[in-house]
């Protein structure tokens, strides 16, 4: 077990605004900081940060806690793994006592995988650096793309060798475990290399950590695919990681601004030409909880694709799901026969940016002109573009921007304004019934936010439960003056303190409170002060018992 005295050294040192900035984009409102909640779905922030307290509370699922706290339900930790965290963070030495045997497996388990991925990151790295297939193959292509050695270090690009076993046996001679290698899908189920004769490209977490890789093969044959990559495991989800997002993320909120590419490459070339707000699905269709991680960031999105016809219907199948997030989009389709990686190289750093500026298009003005060119005025052809674009519209929950927008789209379709309006309103409600008979099917589908679309339901009236009548609400307030006023002075000549006070005239109501929690607050409180523990709201927001922490975040 880690010490008590290095986990108050963690706790006093470990700054909850700046552990939460890594994940969530805060804002600054008055003494406290907002920023979209990471544990749940909304649009309207209502994830609350109070520097000067050192907690966070989410007032729409109620999450809260400490930075402890966070890195724990955020990361999926254990309280000692999210200790180790902050700990390392910021570069704090802790010392322990000895693990249970359960303890000890479940951090192992979670560790094992990640110093595995650790050791593959090395080992490509090694092969492309000091094998002679490495340097002239794996590092000729990478240096014929225009990166450079630091890049290449930087984002840990490697080459797997064309022997079919070379890193599983490289691995057992190093005594890593055979069922690690398997789980992460470095060795598949004969004991061969999942990837070989590729160049790599290593995948990173948001705290930086190596969870997948990724490889492209340099064959010519068409019935090779041109890319692999690791299958799921315990520390990798495909769905919820964006390909440079650990690089990007500082960069992202600094510019407001993200800019999504398809593959890997783009990311890095991009990256080294000095833009470094860049992320990539990897050649995966855009998730929702990609676009969330975007959205903790920053709510502006520009999309580069190819000017090909594939790389147009990419960039609308993406760009719905965004919209019902709120965000903002805006595509720029680069020259046919041009992606970003060649684009950035061709044009350089300022020429790029000035090109994808002046070319971003919004929505709307983007998908309306690409189906009325492929209308050419057949009136039918027309219709269904004018009905699909209006589909895109009812999916922003901002009836301000909806209505902009249906002005920009009246007039480019030259449809009257109303007829568009009353489309858009049909679309939502459409969009509304079937949330609803979702919700019907699966009552574990949460309500709809309030303020999208429209009002939620009103559900009948209950009635209310004994815990929150008005006498648990007279308990409630006192316990709140008790933990956050507690170590106060009452009485200055008599030097009694507001929790002195309280529990001397509450003595002999105590075992009448109706609310079990509320009555544990006071017998603990009671039992420190019998003690001579010093009673102030840090006693009770870092308490062990996390029924005791929850309240006092309330």
């Amino acid at each position: 077990m880690i010490k008590q005295k290095s986990i108050d050294e963690v706790i006093m040192n470990a700054k909850v605004e700046e552990v939460i900035e890594d994940f969530v984009n805060l804002r600054r409102r008055g003494v406290n900081m907002i920023g979209l909640c990471p544990f749940h779905d909304e649009k309207t922030p209502s994830f609350t940060v109070s520097p000067a307290k050192n907690i966070y509370k989410c007032f729409g699922c109620g999450k809260g806690g400490d930075s402890i706290t966070f890195i724990k339900d955020h990361e999926g930790l254990s309280y000692v793994e999210a200790i180790r965290y902050l700990a390392k963070k910021y570069n704090i030495e802790i010392e322990e006592t000895e693990y249970t045997a359960e303890e000890k497996e479940t951090i192992e388990l979670r560790d094992s995988l990640y110093i595995v991925n650790e050791f593959a990151k090395d080992f490509y790295k090694d092969q492309l650096f000091n094998t002679d297939a490495g340097k002239s193959i794996g590092l000729g292509y990478f240096k014929k793309r225009g990166f450079r050695e630091a890049t290449i270090k930087k984002f840990n690009l490697g080459w797997a060798p064309a022997s079919k076993d070379a890193l599983t046996a490289e691995a057992l001679n190093k005594k890593y475990n055979i069922e690690h290698l398997r789980k992460l899908g470095l060795t598949n189920k004969y004991d061969r290399d999942f990837f070989w004769d590729r160049v790599m490209f290593s995948v990173h977490n948001l705290s930086g950590k190596v969870i997948a890789f990724g490889g492209r093969t340099l064959s010519s044959d068409k019935k090779v695919p041109k890319y692999v990559n690791s299958i799921e495991s315990d520390i990798y989800n495909k769905r919820k990681t964006l390909y440079g997002l650990y690089f990007a993320k500082s960069p992202i909120r600094k510019e407001d601004e993200c800019i999504l590419v398809e593959g890997y490459t783009d990311v890095i070339s991009l990256h080294q030409a000095g833009i470094e707000n860049v992320v990539a699905s990897s050649g995966t269709s855009l998730t929702e909880d990609q676009i969330k991680l975007i959205k903790r960031y920053t709510p502006n999105v520009k999309i580069l694709y190819d000017g090909d016809p594939a790389g147009i219907k990419a960039a609308l199948r993406g760009l719905d799901m965004i919209l019902s997030y709120d965000m903002n989009v805006k595509v720029v389709l680069l020259p046919e026969g041009e992606d970003p990686d060649s684009y950035v190289s061709s044009l350089g750093k300022e020429g790029f940016i000035e090109y994808t500026t002046a070319q971003a298009k919004d929505f709307v003005l983007f998908k309306t002109e690409l189906l009325l060119s492929e209308a050419k005025g057949d009136p039918i052809l027309r219709a269904g573009a004018m009905r699909d674009v209006v589909g895109s519209i009812a999916l922003i929950p901002d009836p301000i921007k909806r209505s902009v927008y249906v002005q920009q789209a009246s007039a480019l379709f030259q449809i009257d304004e109303q007829i568009v309006t009353g489309e858009v309103n049909k679309s939502i409600k459409g969009l509304i019934k079937k949330k609803l008979q979702e919700r019907d099917r699966n009552r574990n589908i949460p309500p709809l936010d309030e303020d999208r679309f429209v009002v939620e339901r009103k559900q009948p009236s209950q009635q209310p439960k004994a815990a929150d009548d008005n006498l648990n609400y007279r308990e409630k307030d006192i316990i709140r003056i008790l933990i956050s006023l507690g170590d106060k002075i009452y009485h200055e000549e008599k030097n009694i303190t507001v929790a002195q006070y309280l529990l001397t005239n509450l003595e002999s109501v105590v075992d009448s409170f109706d609310h079990p929690a509320y009555l544990k607050v006071i017998k603990l409180t009671q039992k420190a002060m019998e003690e001579g523990t010093a009673i102030s709201p840090t006693f009770y927001l870092r308490h062990s018992d996390e029924e005791i922490k929850s309240i006092a975040i309330d």
